[in-house]
């Protein structure tokens, strides 16, 4: 099994006290937390409680827009593959899936990625959302107004590592209705 990052979409973010009802399921990415998920948790980014771990490992973050510079950065990376049909059926299937499973908040699950470290997963978690994710979303914006051109050719040259993960109804953990 691999470690995974797991992404949701919810209508009210954790807290210790319940997990939001519904919860759907967006995406999961082997042993690392790619671009996209960043991206998509880059708006209004907060840490909560996780959903299925007990430290308080999860990432909270406004879904519109998140969803908005994703898409907004595929259209930039989507510039210079206009002749991949497999870059263009990836993006298809990612904006379909965040179409269809829209909601107020995103949710990402980092447990079984920051415990592949001896770090602590709070602290890990914590530098997460106040310098990846943020540096995360200032390359990419910069990228998408024309000024950061480097930054975007090597994202374009290795899009699957970015944005290539799993998109589906149900992930490896799976909220009920």
């Amino acid at each position: 099994m691999a470690n995974r990052s797991y992404l949701y979409s919810a209508d009210s973010m954790p807290n210790d006290a319940e997990i939001p009802k519904p919860v759907r399921c967006i995406s999961e990415h082997n042993w690392d937390i790619p671009l996209a998920h960043k991206l998509l948790v880059g708006r209004g980014t907060t840490i909560v409680p996780s959903m299925i771990w007990n430290p308080p490992i999860g990432i909270a973050a406004e879904y519109a827009g998140g969803a908005a510079l994703l898409g907004d950065l595929l259209r930039a990376v989507g510039r210079g593959l206009e002749d991949d049909a497999e870059f263009a059926a990836c993006v298809a299937g990612t904006t379909a899936h965040l179409a269809k499973q829209q909601a107020k908040y995103f949710v990402l699950e980092t447990g079984e990625i920051v415990s592949m470290t001896d770090d602590d997963p709070a602290e890990s978690v914590r530098r997460l959302a106040s310098s990846e994710i943020p540096a995360a979303v200032a390359e990419a914006e910069a990228a998408i107004a024309g000024r950061n051109d480097a930054w975007l050719a090597s994202v374009r040259s290795d899009w699957q590592r970015h944005f290539a993960s799993f998109y589906g109804d149900a992930l490896y953990f799976s909220f009920p209705g």
